[in-house]
């Protein structure tokens, strides 16, 4: 059984730039692209991004697009999720997600696509 476990979150002033590591224990790394989704106070679960398997190619939602880097490396299973210029209004639990479909820009925003999922850690952006 695939584990993910995210890390790396917690309080953060507004403007301030933050990093996520997601590790992926129980099989070979590689073959999963991992996905980043956040839910705020009060909202739905959305996506922040994904990178693929293989090739590595990184995809981001409209609203972090700019703000946001999504990187992996294969030889420490691990994904991590940088983002810049933190807001309010990125204050939510993030989750790590692992897939072995094929992320295309169509579906990576799918949570469906992604069959194991972390429990997710909280950050806070506030004065």
């Amino acid at each position: 059984q695939l584990q993910v476990v995210e890390s790396g979150g917690g309080l953060v002033q507004p403007g301030e730039s933050l990093r996520l590591s997601c590790v992926v224990s129980g099989d070979t790394f590689d073959y999963y692209a991992i996905g980043w989704f956040r839910q705020g106070p009060g909202k739905e679960r959305e996506i922040v991004g994904a990178i693929t398997s293989g090739d590595q190619v990184s995809y981001y939602g409209d609203y972090v697009k700019g703000r946001s880097t999504i990187s992996r490396d294969n030889a420490k299973n691990t994904a991590f999720l940088e983002m810049d210029s933190l807001k309010p209004e990125d204050t939510a639990i993030y989750y790590c997600a692992a897939s072995r479909f094929r992320l295309t820009p169509t579906i990576f925003t799918l949570e469906k696509m992604y069959e194991y999922w972390g429990q997710g850690i909280q950050v806070t952006v506030s004065s």
